[in-house]
């Protein structure tokens, strides 16, 4: 007991210390945890042998994130990915297999060799870039979309896989193969087998066709009981009234759909992904996804930890050279693949870089089929004992590739996808609205209500298919592309509203249009005020920050319900208007581009005096109120 308290002190310790410490230095959590799994296993030595084993406990977390990511895909917008999914995942796991083993052929290994370790370095870490990708708010362009097209390949592949490794083997020792093709194991055979000793398995035996047949049972009963079992399930749960069972369920779902899909040789995370999709379109859907995501966010950070500790510190000092060597060819080779296989599909820009980037290393699946492949002796051990080193050193190395692609991102112009993706803009307006989200939807709406013709553009494909269902025509593009704005009338046009997402893109927008048209009323949302001020320097007509008038309308209310009547609420209200724009005008003289406005004295003064006068004017509205009462 003592020494599980330690080393749990020691784990969490290091995460506390390190991840914060990476996160405010921009390095991203997951280079964090790596970095204090390092410190505390190869170079403190304060963790040992038990990493192996809790690594298996914490592979739940990637499990777990799967299965919450199915829960946000609609199984429609999972048939609308089959494109990606065979065509751009397929290319890349087949470009990058024979890639790979064309290297491994000119080292002098055999053809066998390079193909067992092609296919294990051609899977990319589907923990350390989902995660990544998430903190860094990528998951939804172009490139995320894409880079989770090919991890979800990825893990449909690993079954193939190891289905096709034994095949590579010359009388593997403790393997036998039957004349029906099943693979039997004898009493010497080591462990793998889904992790149970080779105990416990639906298809150990049979024969292909049967085992085809569970497998299929195996994930048809995985839908059934998600369409059918679970609304019965969570009502009997509901009775009892106890928060923790709720949480107990969503464990025991994730948990014991990754039993069953081990039993029949499948990828427990491939299977929790499938679930979640299943119940992507429940009234059960944000229950389980606040149920689970502390277990995710933890064991996912405990796997990171346990990857970096798990380094053999020893066998790296003696050949550190030729293993940073071969870690970079593999990065090299994979990302040369990844870029062409990207441009292929059309993408461009920023996203080819996030794709090429954060794609190009080895990942978790690859310590399985190399010790698989060592196993089978498809591969020697010492070479597979250096293969795992150089798989550790590419996810090492992730999320300094991810800081290069910050760094380029920065240089390259904004592309959400390829100019000849973009639609032709046959149609010219009075009022250009650039950005169709949820800000630019109601301005949308009412302006059209009203009598007047607008020009939509919107870089997002699904909510320019989306409008388009519900009658309202849209133009697919980069609204801040000078062509499509010069396609869309800004020569003619009386309005530009940029309703953008993206503050930089927002100011870069405005001041484009107002060298281009001096005398066009531009009508901006802003991010906040610091955003204000770049706008108001950039040229833009009417700021409207995004929730000012809404947290107003609140502040209206509670003074409503705490006193005030209605009347004098709302003199407050327009009281609180009216100087907030002229607090903002006044501001807008003594802020200065690239300073703080923590740093900026003459800023701070101003301000206070603002507030000040304020005070005053909302005190003596109050005193007018009473003395006319």
């Amino acid at each position: 007991m003592e020494s599980f308290l330690y080393q749990a002190t020691i784990y969490l310790a290091a995460a506390v210390i390190a991840v914060p410490f990476a996160a405010r230095m921009g390095l991203g959590s997951v280079l964090g945890y790596l970095a204090a799994g390092l410190v505390i296993g190869p170079v403190l030595g304060l963790v040992g042998s038990e990493t192996q084993d809790l690594q298996h406990f914490a592979e739940f977390g990637v499990v777990m994130m799967l299965f919450l990511i199915g829960l946000e895909l609609d199984p429609r917008a999972l048939w609308d990915m089959r494109h990606r999914l065979i065509g751009l995942g397929g290319l890349q796991i087949i470009f990058s297999t024979l890639a790979l083993m064309g290297a491994a052929m000119a080292a002098g290994e055999s053809w066998e060799v390079g193909l067992a370790l092609g296919m294990a370095l051609s899977l990319s870490s589907t923990a350390i870039v989902l995660q990544t990708l998430s903190e860094k708010g990528l998951m939804q362009t172009g490139g995320g979309r894409s880079m989770f097209s090919v991890l979800l390949t990825q893990d449909i592949a690993v079954i193939p896989i190891l289905a096709f490794l034994p095949l590579l083997a010359v009388a593997p020792p403790g393997v036998l193969i039957g004349e029906d093709g099943s693979i039997q194991r004898t009493a010497g055979a080591a462990e793998h087998g889904g992790g149970h000793g080779g105990t416990l398995s639906l298809v150990e035996g049979l024969p292909g066709w049967a085992v085809t047949l569970v497998t299929i049972a195996a994930v048809g009963f995985v839908i059934l009981a998600g369409v059918y079992l679970t609304r019965p399930v969570f009502r009997y749960i509901h009775l009892a009234r106890l928060r923790e069972m709720y949480t107990a369920l969503a464990l025991g779902i994730v948990v014991g759909i990754s039993f069953l899909m081990t039993l029949v040789g499948l990828s427990p995370a491939l299977g929790a992904f499938l679930a979640g999709v299943v119940l992507a379109n429940s009234e059960f859907r944000h229950e389980l996804e606040s149920d689970l995501e502390p277990f995710k966010g933890l064991l996912l950070g405990l796997f990171f930890i346990t990857v970096g500790a798990g380094i053999n510190y020893q066998a790296f000092l003696a050949e550190p050279l030729d293993l940073i060597g071969l870690a970079l060819l593999v990065i090299l080779a994979k990302g040369i693949v990844l870029y062409f296989v990207g441009r292929a599909f059309k993408l461009r820009g920023r996203n080819l870089w996030l794709f090429t980037l954060g794609l190009a290393q080895a990942g978790e699946f690859g310590f399985v089929l190399l010790a698989f492949s060592t196993q089978l002796n498809v591969i020697p051990s010492d070479l597979s004992e250096k293969l795992l080193l150089v798989v550790a050193l590419t996810m090492l190395i992730t999320p300094l590739l991810f800081i290069l692609y910050d760094q380029l991102s920065k240089r390259l112009k904004e592309a959400t996808g390829p100019a000849e993706e973009a639609d032709e803009v046959d149609e010219e307006g009075p009022v250009i609205i650039a950005g169709i989200g949820r800000f630019g939807q109601i301005v949308n709406r009412l302006v059209r209500a009203s009598g007047f013709k607008t020009i939509v553009l919107d870089h997002d494909m699904e909510t320019i298919q989306l409008m388009r269902r519900f009658g309202v025509k849209g133009f697919l593009g980069d609204p801040t592309r000078p062509e499509l704005l010069k396609a869309a009338g800004l020569a003619k046009a009386r309005i530009l509203v940029v309703a953008l997402d993206d503050p930089e893109s927002s100011t870069k927008l405005v001041a484009y249009a107002r060298r281009e048209r001096p005398d066009l009323h531009i009508i901006v949302r802003a991010h906040d005020r610091h955003h204000v001020f770049e706008l108001y320097n950039a040229g833009a007509n009417d700021i409207v920050r995004e929730m000012f008038d809404s947290s107003l309308r609140a502040g209206r209310y509670v003074l409503e319900n705490i006193g005030l009547s209605e009347y004098e609420a709302a003199q407050a209200e327009q009281t609180f208007y009216a100087h907030d724009r002229y607090s903002v005008r006044e501001l807008a003289k003594l802020w200065q581009p690239g300073v703080s406005p923590r740093d900026n004295a003459a800023y701070i003064q101003r301000a206070q005096e603002l507030e000040k006068e304020l005070e005053s004017a909302l005190l003596a509205l109050g005193e007018d109120e009473r003395k006319s009462a």
